[in-house]
């Protein structure tokens, strides 16, 4: 028998032929039980990596959707925890699952990511899971300044990213198939529906970040394993807001 909780074939396809916000409004009541939730395994690998980087103060969980990362945020943070998503839907499914915690506390706001809507140097930390797959490189720069704006003085952004799978291996075909398939649909059919897994490679994310005006330090994820050659499966990337003052930073290898 099919399992209730999880979405029907019927419901993903009429996600994947709506807008993206339109989509996870409509997926957001069975979101949590999808293999698109943030595993709780990066979650604690991410909570690990940042803990030695605080103690922060407020802390943003940016593209929210039900709240995953806020858990992160309340393991590192000692002030206000805030989510923000411009889905309905998701911060309603949000709301519900933590007004059931022991100590709710997170502050839930509907809001564009390119047009965040706080005050200047809010946060001591932001953190994203997840949602990057739904923005365009092109849309990187402005993104990247958004949450700049939005930091304090040598406040952190942080987000996972996994190394690419290898070329030739059955998961490198599995995202070239997605990609492809997913810019025929967006060549076809709209409203496009913005999702591709190989759109944000390590090296132009650091150009994006540094020109943004952050310093870039990556951190290993050992929980999360390693692959054959003894890398990491997955690094946190720990983006530091510079002094307005202060120049790019020197080119450096990638770790």
């Amino acid at each position: 028998m099919s399992d209730p909780s999880r979405p029907t074939l019927v419901e993903l396809a009429r996600q994947a032929l709506s807008s993206v916000q339109h989509g996870y409004d409509l997926l957001a009541p069975k979101f949590d039980h999808t293999s698109y939730r943030t595993p709780e395994a990066v979650l604690d690998a991410a909570a690990e990596a940042l803990a030695p980087q605080g103690p922060f103060g407020d802390g943003l969980d940016l593209c929210c959707g039900t709240g995953a990362g806020i858990r992160v945020l309340r393991r590192v943070c000692g002030g206000r925890t805030v989510g923000v998503d411009f889905s309905a839907g998701m911060l309603a499914e949000a709301r519900f699952r933590w007004a059931t915690e022991p100590d709710p506390g997170a502050h839930w706001v509907r809001g564009e990511a390119h047009a965040l809507p706080f005050r200047p140097a809010t946060f001591d930390l932001v953190v994203s899971f997840g949602a990057f797959g739904h923005f365009l490189p092109a849309e990187r720069p402005h993104l990247f300044g958004q949450v700049r704006e939005v930091l304090r003085e040598g406040g952190t952004f942080a987000f996972p990213l996994a190394a690419p799978p290898r070329p030739g291996t059955a998961a490198y075909f599995s995202l070239l198939g997605f990609d492809a398939a997913m810019r025929v649909r967006n060549a076809v059919w709209r409203p496009p529906f913005v999702m591709y897994y190989r759109t944000w490679p390590l090296a132009a994310v650091r150009r994006d970040l540094d020109e943004a005006g952050f310093d870039v330090a990556l951190r290993a994820l050992p929980a999360l394993g390693r692959r054959e050659d003894g890398s990491p499966r997955c690094r946190l990337l720990l983006a530091t807001k510079r002094p307005a003052t202060a120049g790019p930073a020197p080119q450096k290898g990638t770790p």
